[in-house]
This record gives structure tokens, C-alpha cells and sequence, in this order.
């Protein structure tokens, strides 16, 4: 897929950056990417377009670009009549949404890779997903058809295009604002929350975790909203359900158990065969929970995770100046998964015979295999299990299993390996910048902290012109105008970071990001934000979402933020907006949870009335640790070195402080503040928890 030079010279898309389109860069087919070129000449020729969206490591819009996109045949069709427009969902999340709605609209689902036939004037009349070439299975139209009978229909029976087009117009309009949020707003109060997180884990899979059968993803941010609603209500049951389904996730295919990193979702219900693509954001958000879950259980167990996740982000999708590539495929030489399954004789030639058979006992590795012949690493067992079999101590298992992983690894690292999506996109950066901050956070690698930071640095380096952001980097070009996504989730970023490393540009940064999206993406009239910025290139219409689903929405995200802003400055307009938005979205949450995680987070936050910690050190950090290994999910927390005190003073956050001793802490909560504290005894009763960590 990544080198198809032998058919011939380059298209259009050789000029690109983007990987997804880069791969199609050889394709017979005359691509335009999304731009004014195609459009007026769409306009000019009155030919319909054909858009086609996707992603690098999607693998059925591998299998498309093979059957029909490398084909001379189809593609002289498609060049003859349509203008073919190539999109990365990555880059264009905008135009993505869009055709999205129309697909659900038309189809009931969506996906990748999607294929949308529009009129001259970008207006959709035909819709669907993967189009076999030819349509002899599953009774799906062939491509070919399609592409026939759409061409002669725009020429021959234009007035049912139109009608067509109209109707989706018509629904699209209707969808492209709140979609999610029907009804009567509602106010604030504990009952959301309460009705959210027992419609949520009803919801549950009690057998295997998670939620729902197959495909199975992990949701990060609904597990995260029950660890609040546990902290909040105190019924453990919540918290037992995601530390279930985060140590089924652990033990499963879904976790690449020798190099660490996550799949972006189980194809079977158990977490065992994945689909092998790895995507930033998924590590970024799972890294975020396994921290929470540590801070609550203390079990190493969760720790290793976090380690294991932010490790393999260190060593395998960090660009040499401190940015975060964005997707690592799910392919190699042709055949997915074929970089991390193993056949027992592999693993017999690699391990010595005193550890194979603890090995693959532990690991479920049979002759027979679990996926197509091979083997998929999943704990099948425990050390326990194993000490008694094999008359040895835990630890001795511990160490032997931890030996013979490290051998295959090494090993591994020698086989082809999966493409990589090498752009750097600003939101998901800002996501893995949080799990870095939360990783710092419970083990105090120094480490994780300076991998947040080169991050913010690449950001405000290459991706960031004054107040505004751009959305992606690569081959050392900063494009695109950066969406709501990419402003909130990269000060939710800056703002975890700014938690466990309190440097004032950090704050800065994210009230000069924030305050640029409150200028240029509110719609004052309903209290909600649009995708896109005011001054953003005119499409058919412009969107606004809600749904926390694979990734939160900027709108959930900037709720968050800017009440946490608002406590940190006492600014009355951040309250006020923030309020505003998790109004908008309260009601179809506490209905419809699933879809909502994150939003109801930032409302467990409002609800909850936070907690305002400050620590100032002088001479020691000891408080410090102490409180970032906590589990204190309604803090807004600073540690403040007393060298940048005098800066932070500007907010209204930090006047006023000094530090009394080597570290000095201060407790405000319900707008009432703690006498200065200067024992980590004293801060654990103010704070109600264990004065150490159990």
C-alpha cells in the first residue's frame, strides 16, 4: 500500500503530506485533495464529485485503493466522469463530520473508509461505505455500478439528483447543530449523575467488561465518569466494574503484551483478537485511567500499564523534536496483525526450555493458536497458578516470565514492521500530553514530565501562531486552520500538565487558547461551541458535536476546562459559558450515558464543587508526591515552585500565598480557605484521605 510507484507517475496527491493520501499517490485515478482546484473545476464542468474519506491505517480502505483505486478500468471510469477528491479524516475532521451525518442519515451507521457522490456544489445525493468492485457478495452494489449508474443518472436524470441532494440537505440542516440535544435543557444537579452512571452500568458486560459484544472498544471516558461517580457516591460497585473491565482489557489481545500500547478495539467480545492498528489517542486516554485506577487501588499491576503504554509512545511514535505521531497500521507485508502473533515453534526456538513452557502457560500459547494458526499473547494465568505447577516462588515466575518477554521482544523488533502515520496532530497531542502529566503524576519519572513538556514545546514551536493553533505537522509543514478539538483538548493538556508542574507560561498559554475560543467558535444563542471557527472555510453547513465516544468532543472539553479556568482566575465568563454548555448537554447525558463520558465528568466536577489545593515549595516536594498519588478527582491542584510564586500572583488563584516552611499547602473549598499547612499529616485530614498511601 505505501509504494505503488510501479503504476505509473504520480498524481496530485505526491504533493501531499498526509500519509493516508500519499498512499493513493500512484493510483490511476486523477485525485484532487479538498481544495478550490477541484471544486471549481466541478463547478466549471458541472461533473459530480466523488469523495473519498479515510485514514491510513483504516484496513478496508486498504482493500478499496486495492480492488478498485489501483484498477485501470475503474479509475478510467471515475476519472471520465467525476471530479475524485481524496480525504484524511485526520486532517479534515470537518468535512469528515459532515458526510458522516449524511451516512447515518441515509444508512443508519458510518465508518471508514466512506464514499459520498455530491453535486457540482458539494451537496451530497449518494452515500455508503466500502464498495466491493464488483458486487457479487453480502449484496453489496459492485463499485463499478455505482460509479456507471450515478454518472448517467447526474447527466440523464438531473432533477432526481437534485431532489436527492435537497432531502439530504434538508435532514443534514436539522442535525448540523446540537444534534445531540433535543428536548428541555436542565438544570445542574446530582440526580444527572445518578441516573447517568445506573444507566451505565446496566449497560455493562459483567462476563467480560466493557460495554456491549463485538467490535468492542475501550471507552476510556465513560470508565473514567463511574471512578467519579464512585467518588462521589461511595458505592464500590462502580469502581469494581472498571477495575474489572481495566484488568480484562490489560490481560487481553487488545494490549500488546510485549511492547505495551493499546489496539484500537477488540474485535470479539473477550478482548482477545484486536484490530492491530494502534492510535495515539487510545494510548493518551487509557494511559489517563490506569493512573486513576493506581491513585485508587495502588496496585502495581496498573502501574506497570501506565508504564508500559507511555513507554512504547516514548520509543515508537515520538518525533525527534518532542511532537507524538499520530497511528501505527494494523498491516505488515500485506497481512494484519503478522508483526505481534506467534507460532509455539517461534517462541521454542527464541526461549530456553526451563521458561518456555511457564511462558506459554501463562500466556494461552498452544500448538493450535488463537488467531488463524497463530498466537495472540493474552494472560491465560496467574504467578500463583504457576508457582504451585511448577514448584517455584512468585517472584521467580515474575522474573522468568519478565526474562522470556524481553527475549521475544527483542526478537520482534526485528521482523517488518507496521506502517506508521507519521503526522502530528495538535489534538491528539494534547490528549497524550494529559497521559504523560497523569503518568508523571503516579510514578514521578522525570521521564514522562519532560516528554509533556517537548510536546507543548513542538506545539508552541511548530503548530502554534500567536493565539491561534494549526491542526497538523508533518515532512516539516505546519497545515490547516485547527479545529475546536484541537484548541480544548490541548489546554485540558496544559492544564494537567500545569497541575503537576505549576510554570505560569503553561496557564498562560491555556487562558490565551481559550479565550480565542470563546471569540471565534460560540454560538451565544444556544450557549454551545461549532466545530470550526468563525473564519473558517465556508462548507455546506457548519457542524457542532457532543458525543464522547472513541475521543471526547471539543464541547465537553472546553466545559471542563473552563471551569477549571474559572478557579484558577475567577473569571465569571468562564463559569458562565461552562455552565452554559453542560446545560445544553445535561439531559440527553444522564439519558443516553454511553455517549456522554466525558461531559459528565466536567458536571461531576460542577456538582461536586471542587476542592482548591496549592502547594508552595521552598526546600522540599514532599506534598507534593504525596498529592499527585492521590485520587482526588474534584482537585484543582497547583504545585508551585516558590522561584515562579510571584508571577502565579497575578491569579487570583495564588495571591496572597507564601511559603511559611520548606512546603506550604493551602485548602480552600466552598470558598472558604484552610489556616497555611506545613505537615503532610495536617493536608491528608483537610483533604480526608490516609495520611500515607496504603
Amino acid at each position: 500500500m505505501h509504494d505503488r510507484a510501479n503504476l505509473g507517475k504520480p498524481n496530485r496527491l505526491a504533493k501531499e503530506t498526509s500519509p493516508y493520501l500519499l498512499q493513493h499517490a500512484y493510483n490511476p485515478v486523477d485525485w484532487y485533495a479538498w481544495g478550490q482546484e477541484a471544486l471549481e473545476r466541478a463547478r466549471k464542468e458541472d461533473k459530480p464529485i466523488f469523495l473519498s474519506i479515510g485514514y491510513s491505517s483504516c484496513h478496508w480502505c486498504h482493500v478499496m485503493a486495492h480492488e478498485s483505486f489501483e484498477d485501470e478500468q475503474t479509475a478510467r471510469i471515475m476519472n471520465e466522469n467525476f471530479i475524485n477528491i481524496k480525504v484524511d479524516r485526520e486532517e479534515r475532521p470537518d468535512i469528515d463530520d459532515i458526510y458522516q451525518r449524511v451516512c447515518q442519515l441515509a444508512t443508519g451507521t458510518g465508518g471508514w473508509p466512506l464514499s459520498v457522490f455530491l453535486t457540482s456544489d458539494q451537496k451530497p445525493f449518494y452515500v455508503g461505505t466500502y464498495f466491493p468492485k464488483d458486487g457479487k457478495h453480502y449484496g453489496m452494489p459492485g463499485f463499478t455500478t455505482v460509479l456507471t449508474q450515478l454518472s448517467e443518472a447526474y447527466k440523464a436524470k438531473k432533477h432526481e439528483i437534485v431532489a436527492a441532494s435537497k432531502e439530504f440537505m434538508d435532514a443534514l440542516v436539522q442535525t448540523a447543530g446540537d444534534v445531540a440535544l433535543p428536548g428541555k435543557k436542565s438544570t445542574l444537579e446530582r440526580s444527572i449523575l445518578d441516573e447517568a452512571a445506573v444507566g451505565l452500568l446496566q449497560m455493562g458486560d459483567t462476563i467480560y467488561g466493557g460495554f456491549g459484544q463485538a467490535p468492542k472498544f475501550p471507552n476510556a471516558s465513560n470508565l473514567m465518569f463511574l471512578l467519579r461517580y464512585y467518588d462521589i457516591s461511595g458505592i464500590n460497585r462502580f469502581k469494581d466494574f472498571v477495575i474489572f473491565t481495566a484488568d480484562k482489557m490489560a490481560a487481553g489481545g487488545i494490549h500488546d503484551q510485549l511492547g505495551g500500547g493499546f489496539a484500537r478495539y477488540s474485535t470479539d467480545q473477550k478482548w482477545l483478537v484486536p484490530h492491530f492498528e494502534k492510535m495515539l489517542y487510545d494510548n493518551a486516554l487509557l494511559t489517563q485511567l490506569y493512573a486513576e485506577l493506581y491513585q485508587i487501588t495502588k496496585e502495581p499491576r496498573h502501574l506497570t500499564t501506565v508504564r508500559k503504554t507511555l513507554d512504547f509512545v516514548v520509543r515508537e511514535m515520538t518525533h525527534p523534536e518532542g511532537g507524538f505521531y499520530s497511528a501505527q497500521d494494523a498491516d505488515s507485508e500485506g497481512e494484519e496483525g503478522k508483526f505481534y502473533v506467534w507460532s509455539k515453534k517461534e517462541i521454542r526456538e527464541i526461549l530456553d526450555s526451563s521458561s518456555v513452557d511457564i511462558f506459554c502457560e501463562y500466556y494461552g500459547v498452544t500448538d493450535g493458536g488463537n488467531f488463524e494458526g497463530k498466537n495472540i499473547l493474552n494472560v491465560r494465568s496467574t504467578f500463583k497458578n504457576l508457582a504451585q505447577r511448577y514448584g517455584r516462588t512468585e517472584a521467580e515466575v515474575e522474573e522468568t516470565i519478565a526474562n522470556a518477554s524481553a527475549k521475544l521482544f527483542e526478537a520482534r523488533e526485528k521482523r517488518i514492521r507496521p506502517g506508521r502515520d507519521e503526522k502530528i496532530l495538535t489534538s491528539w497531542n494534547g490528549l497524550m500530553i494529559s497521559g504523560f502529566a497523569k503518568g508523571y503524576a503516579v510514578t514521578g519519572d522525570s521521564r514522562y514530565l519532560e516528554a509533556a513538556l517537548n510536546a507543548v514545546r513542538f506545539i508552541e514551536t511548530r503548530l502554534s501562531q500567536g493565539d491561534r493553533l494549526v491542526r497538523t505537522f508533518k515532512d516539516g509543514q505546519s497545515r490547516l486552520n485547527a479545529y475546536l478539538d484541537d484548541y480544548t483538548f490541548y489546554v485540558n493538556g496544559l492544564l494537567d500538565l500545569f497541575s503537576v508542574h505549576s510554570k505560569p507560561e503553561l496557564l498562560a498559554s491555556a487562558i490565551r487558547y481559550m479565550d480565542f475560543v470563546l471569540k471565534h467558535f460560540w454560538d451565544e444563542e444556544e450557549g454551545t461551541l461549532y466545530f470550526t471557527s468563525d473564519d473558517h472555510e465556508k462548507l455546506i453547513v457548519r457542524t457542532k458535536n457532543f458525543y464522547d465516544l472513541a475521543i471526547p468532543s471539543g464541547n465537553s472539553m472546553a466545559a471542563s476546562n473552563l471551569l477549571r479556568l474559572y478557579h484558577y482566575t475567577q473569571n465569571n465568563d468562564y463559569l458562565d459559558r461552562s455552565v452554559r454548555i453542560m446545560t445544553a448537554g445535561a439531559k440527553p447525558a444522564a439519558e443516553n450515558p454511553f455517549g456522554f463520558g466525558q461531559l459528565l465528568m466536567a458536571i461531576y466536577l460542577y456538582v461536586k464543587k471542587p476542592v482548591e489545593v496549592t502547594i508552595i515549595t521552598k526546600s522540599s516536594n514532599e506534598m507534593s508526591r504525596w498529592l499527585n498519588g492521590i485520587f482526588l478527582p474534584d482537585a484543582i491542584t497547583a504545585g508551585v515552585g516558590e522561584q515562579d510564586l510571584k508571577e502565579l500572583q497575578n491569579y487570583t488563584f495564588f495571591k496572597g500565598r507564601s511559603a511559611e516552611s520548606a512546603e506550604t499547602a493551602f485548602v480552600c473549598r466552598n470558598f472558604t480557605c484552610s489556616l497555611p499547612i506545613t505537615a503532610q499529616k495536617e493536608l491528608a485530614r483537610q483533604l480526608g484521605q490516609p495520611a500515607t498511601p496504603s
